[in-house]
């Protein structure tokens, strides 16, 4: 991906000790630091403490491979969640509660506009779900919060994609309508390399 300028200065790796005192570790779970659960996560064993960080560790590993960047910050999605300028923007997840192969993934956005959540979460479920091997779930299920202007509609298309992907086992399908359709995710699709390349986003 183009490396965007970070607006607060910095660079583009992911090294913890490199950041400015600006981003919590990975292998720390703050409380204060990331999102409330919201009502998709609702009555489902939410994780915490040890099990998010886990979790969260390997999601970055797998947004990484997938390239799911935040194109504001030009990092990896994952690093979001460490941000301590945003502190309720991330993902927050939990198990269902009537079964543990199956983790809700839960989106809080920086700010309720945000132009890439569409993106962002699409590409997140691709890349939990397209490398499903490297993780213990048989399927990431993933929503935007409904502080988000169009997480409705976002969620509808979510919706879509997962139903696709039980029925196919690909994540490739692009769902129906215009959701996203602004200049930065025009952008984004414009110099997204083939599907076929090894270096694809999502």
């Amino acid at each position: 991906m183009v490396p965007f300028p970070l607006p607060f200065g910095g660079n583009n790796n992911d090294n913890d000790n490199d950041d400015g005192g600006l981003f919590d570790a990975y292998d720390q779970f703050v409380s204060n630091h990331v999102p409330e659960p919201g009502p998709f996560l609702r009555d489902h064993r939410v994780l915490t403490d040890d099990e998010h960080v886990a979790f969260h560790t390997r999601t970055r590993d797998l947004f990484e491979q997938r390239k799911v960047y935040d194109m504001t910050f030009n990092y990896n999605l994952a690093r979001l969640n460490l941000d301590t300028r945003h502190l309720d923007a991330g993902y927050r997840y939990a198990e269902e509660a009537d079964d543990s192969s199956v983790l809700r993934a839960e989106f809080s956005p920086t700010t309720p506009f945000c132009p890439q959540s569409h993106t962002l979460t699409i590409g997140s479920f691709r890349a939990w779900n397209g490398l499903s091997e490297k993780h213990d779930y048989d399927l990431v299920r993933v929503r935007t919060a409904p502080m988000h202007h169009q997480s409705d509609s976002i969620n509808e298309q979510l919706e879509e994609l997962e139903k696709e992907y039980l029925e196919t086992g690909s994540v490739e399908h692009e769902p129906e309508g215009d959701v996203g359709s602004n200049p930065m995710e025009r952008t984004m699709q414009n110099e997204r390399p083939s599907r076929g390349s090894p270096d694809a986003p999502f």
